[in-house]
């Protein structure tokens, strides 16, 4: 009886592992193993995460250095690109290894260990630490320099750890604030630009990415030693290595590439402003149209034109560094939603009518907020940044203990908290990371536009 009990016991304990080996086996079946796979059926499966030069929405389209350009790869194997995006670099290598994702579109750091499991694509980036200071006479040029300097990073983070080798190297004296965790190096670097603090260190990718929103800032003097990054894809697809090598190869040499890293890395985010001629005891050229269309909304047209002098400064013929085009700013996606193709985004009755049309939808939306003055604020935000962060800043308010339906202090907090790693990747925020600092001083500045111009004469 004991024997055949132990016979039992084994059997079911066989049988149960047989089960799972075989579910496992079935589900890495049902995943595409190489590119032949992939293109019956037609989707290119990339993984990445969150960031300013990675991945991030912006009103309402897909943005990011790595999305666009793994859009453009997939496009030219004749496949839908599907992102899953991860929450840090080891979900990411356990996604490609499972077979859950083809690629990682990220700038993975190249290690002997990762070399051994994973294949990386041949388009290299080199990367390293970077001081950020305040451009001028009193910057400093060299790392010795930084004796007796106080310079502010977060604590245990990579930056924090070079600082302490360099410290050590030098001999001491260099002075190492850490700061709460609150903030990020986005923080720390605006910081640095508002004169606050000193000197902070970054990424060069990232220090670069904020050089086109700060122009006073420094990021020439290097702390750290190069390191090499790239994509990634599963030793076990030869052919869409081949694939993504031949077009990144290609790619590279090309105005395109240089245009789209321009766009992220190099160019000001804030477009050139051209003079603009104003008909004396007006404040725009475009007065009467403003007049018109604000009819529709019940709002004073000052408001109306005070959105527009922010977004385009009344040039109809200015693009943002997104694509956002003509008076109204609106980006083509929501410009053909309301009916105005590329060819008309630059006629200023036709830009205004697009963007009432939006205003209008954003109202609906926002139909709970029952005062009309904070309404009004929300949707000026969404203006800015598209509703999705906005939706998202309002139910971390409330998971928190802040109003939802009040602008400052309240929502407004937590979208400046969405390119927080803790608030973006919290379950109630569905739309990930976002510098929501842009869009806190746009509804400030716009607010303050639509007072002066009520008061003026």
């Amino acid at each position: 009886m004991k024997n055949t009990s132990q016979f039992l016991i084994r059997y079911f304990i066989l049988c149960t592992f047989t089960i799972l080996l075989a579910a496992c086996v079935s589900k890495n079946e049902s995943y595409p193993k190489d590119l032949p796979e992939m293109t019956e059926k037609r989707e290119l499966v990339a993984t990445t995460l969150y960031g300013s030069t990675s991945y991030f929405d912006y009103r309402g389209e897909e943005m990011g250095f790595d999305y666009e350009m793994c859009k453009e790869l997939a496009e030219s194997l004749g496949l839908k690109l599907r992102i899953n995006v991860s929450s840090s670099v080891p979900e990411m290598i356990k996604k490609l290894n499972t077979g859950e994702v083809d690629i990682i579109a990220y700038r993975l750091g190249i290690t002997n260990e990762l070399k051994t499991k994973f294949s990386y694509t041949d388009l290299e980036y080199i990367d390293n630490q970077v001081l950020v200071q305040q451009a001028g006479t009193d910057a400093v040029s060299n790392v010795v320099d930084l004796i007796g300097k106080e310079i502010h990073v977060n604590a245990n983070n990579k930056y924090h750890q070079r600082l302490l080798h360099l410290n050590d190297e030098l001999g001491g004296g260099i002075i190492i604030t850490t700061v709460d965790d609150s903030l990020i190096v986005d923080d720390l670097i605006q910081m640095v630009a508002l004169g606050k603090i000193k000197y902070t260190v970054a990424q060069s990718d990232i220090a670069k990415l904020n050089k086109t929103y700060y122009k006073n800032i420094d990021i020439k003097i290097p702390i750290s030693f190069a390191q090499r990054s790239a994509w990634a894809v599963r030793q076990s697809s030869p052919i869409l290595l081949s694939a993504v090598n031949k077009w990144l190869n290609e790619k590279k040499d090309t105005k395109a590439y240089g245009k789209l890293y321009n766009k992220y890395f190099e160019s000001s985010k804030y477009f050139t402003e051209h003079e603009i001629i104003i008909p004396k005891g007006a404040v725009s050229p475009y007065d009467a149209l403003f007049k018109k269309y604000a009819k529709q909304l019940h709002w004073d047209w000052e408001l109306l034109a005070a959105i527009a002098y922010h977004e385009s400064r009344f040039d109809t013929a200015v693009v943002s560094w997104v694509g956002a085009k003509g008076l109204m700013q609106l980006m083509p996606k929501t410009a053909a939603v309301f009916g105005l193709d590329e060819y008309e985004m630059t006629n200023p009755e036709k830009s205004i009518d697009a963007a009432v049309q939006y205003i209008k939808s954003l109202n609906l939306m926002y139909r709970k907020i029952e005062d009309k003055e904070e309404r009004i604020k929300f949707i000026i935000a969404s203006y800015n940044s598209g509703p999705a962060h906005i939706l998202d800043a309002m139910a971390l308010a409330e998971k928190y203990g802040k109003n939802p339906h009040v602008w400052f202090n309240n929502a407004e907090e937590y979208l400046r908290l969405k390119s927080h790693k803790e608030y973006y990747s919290d379950p109630v925020c569905r739309n990930g990371y976002f510098r929501g600092d842009e869009t806190y001083r746009f509804v400030k500045d716009v607010l303050n536009t639509y007072e002066k111009y009520k008061k003026r004469k």
